[in-house]
């Protein structure tokens, strides 16, 4: 199931790159993990790439999938985050939001709920944002973590 999501999501991305309507965003972050998982993790490290629409003056929408990683003493926490991704500008500054579901990558990790907002500062092209991650899974568990990182748009 998980190998048919991953090949459905580089078909979407491979679809809509032919049809260049948009523009893509690449995105590395790392963080320190907080909550539950502050006990059992040390450090958080993130990626994602994202196809965005301007669908107004000062917003675009679109999807985006990445891979977020949560480093622990005995196992280490693995996700697929699959989500949509918004993101506002006001001038330079700029409000966002991603918002899906976190597929579990590692043995027993089933994935949760995921989201993702986060307040950034446009120099050009590139963008440097600080951003709050939540995975929420079954039981109440979650995964958390406040992070910095760069957004790069092409």
């Amino acid at each position: 199931m998980k190998k048919l999501l991953v090949l459905f999501v580089v078909i979407f991305f491979t679809a809509t790159s032919v049809y260049s309507q948009g523009n893509f965003r690449f995105g590395a972050n790392g963080g320190i993990p907080v909550g539950d998982v502050e006990d059992i993790s040390n450090f958080h490290v993130g990626t994602d790439v994202a196809y965005m629409f301007n669908v107004a003056e000062m917003l675009d929408v679109g999807a985006m999938v990445g891979y977020s990683h949560y480093f622990a003493d005995s196992d280490d926490a693995q996700f697929l985050p699959i989500a949509a991704s918004g993101r506002f500008g006001l001038s330079s500054l700029y409000l966002g939001a991603d918002l899906g579901y976190a597929i579990g990558i590692d043995d027993g990790n089933d994935g949760g709920f995921y989201y993702r907002p986060l307040v950034g500062y446009k120099i050009g092209k590139l963008g440097i944002a600080a951003s709050y991650e939540g995975i929420s899974m079954d039981g109440g568990w979650s995964f958390n973590s406040i992070n910095l990182g760069i957004e790069f748009g092409l």
